[in-house]
């Protein structure tokens, strides 16, 4: 595992969106962001490929690949971290010169949601650590849960050491309405807990090494060149826990996506499954199927442990989670995890 320089003071952060550009009415935020990073020392380089939103994505395909590699092939780059999300990172990975990045310095891949598609890749395939952490835009000087706040810090970790983190009590059930209060931060409104779907066989622990990200599009490259679990399994003798989060599937989606997952091995070769709170709505239909049972009917004999309701994802706070990371996940009466950059 090839671990990039950890983030401090001095370190510089490219900016380009994978997919999904910010429009006029996150102007304001993504400005108080920016300066927020530099008032705590960092260099923040921003791209072209950042601004707007045309049929969801920021700019034409060849413009956000050629920009992408610029930063990914500059060693004065330690991290890029896309605004945010989006729906179409997955079309980028055919024309990334995977090559070509073989003799670079690795860089930090950061944030959730669609960025997940490139930075879990960039893990499988390249062997560089990358980080399932808050987003960008989420991270303004009024984020003061732990999660939020502690993001940059956990990403400075000197490689060797271990950082841990404790499940939040509270998570937010809408995110704050940043066009009209750009400063606005996380209302954790709801309570919340860590639980065991699937408790292991002794103990309340899981250890491995993590990888995973947004449930959504992952499912898409398990068994693919760009999310390889076969060959993450056979290099780590300590295993693999994946990690997974909804945001828009619908139960039965669901459901049919485990079965697809079955069917490609992809139990076979982890540890153990985490999943993060789903933030898809629930179907109307009283004798429809929830997602609770989806996961329950399709997870229950999968072979391997599961933990739900983790703060990973689409409701947060984000757990700030290492892709590579070698991971102690406990879970008694409060969930912790700690991850040694090993």
């Amino acid at each position: 595992m090839n671990y990039p320089k950890p983030l401090r003071s001095g370190s510089t952060i490219a900016v380009t969106a994978f997919s999904a550009g910010i429009e006029k009415q996150h102007q304001a935020r993504f400005d108080l962001v920016k300066t927020h990073l530099e008032s705590l020392g960092f260099r923040v380089v921003l791209g072209n490929c950042l601004h707007g939103q045309v049929k969801h994505v920021s700019a034409p395909i060849d413009e956000r690949v050629d920009e992408l590699m610029q930063f990914l092939l500059d060693d004065n780059i330690d991290a890029i971290f896309p605004p945010w999300g989006g729906e179409f990172a997955m079309e980028l990975l055919p024309h990334i010169d995977f090559a070509k990045l073989q003799s670079v310095r690795p860089k930090w891949i950061l944030g959730f949601s669609d960025v997940s598609t490139l930075a879990a890749t960039f893990t499988s395939k390249l062997g560089w650590a990358s980080a399932h952490c808050s987003n960008f835009m989420d991270l303004t000087p009024e984020a003061l849960d732990p999660l939020t706040a502690d993001t940059l810090i956990h990403i400075g970790t000197p490689t060797g050491e271990t950082f841990s983190q404790q499940a939040s009590a509270m998570f937010a059930s809408e995110w704050p309405d940043i066009a009209n209060e750009p400063a606005s931060s996380l209302d954790l409104d709801t309570e919340s807990s860590w639980k065991w779907l699937v408790k292991p066989s002794s103990g309340n622990e899981l250890r491995g090494r993590l990888i995973g990200g947004c449930w959504d599009t992952l499912h898409h490259l398990f068994n693919t060149e760009y999310l390889d679990l076969e060959t993450l399994s056979e290099n780590s003798p300590e295993g693999i826990i994946l990690y997974l989060e909804n945001a828009e599937m619908s139960p039965t989606n669901i459901f049919r996506t485990v079965t697809s997952m079955r069917f490609k091995s992809v139990f076979k070769h982890i540890n153990g499954l985490l999943l993060g709170r789903s933030s898809a709505p629930e179907p109307s239909h009283k004798e429809a199927l929830t997602y609770y049972e989806a996961i329950e009917q399709t997870l229950v004999d999968c072979g391997v442990p599961v933990m739900y309701d983790l703060d990973i994802g689409h409701q947060p706070p984000n757990l700030t989670l290492i892709n590579g990371a070698l991971a102690k996940i406990e879970l008694d009466h409060v969930g912790t995890i700690s991850q040694q950059l090993v």
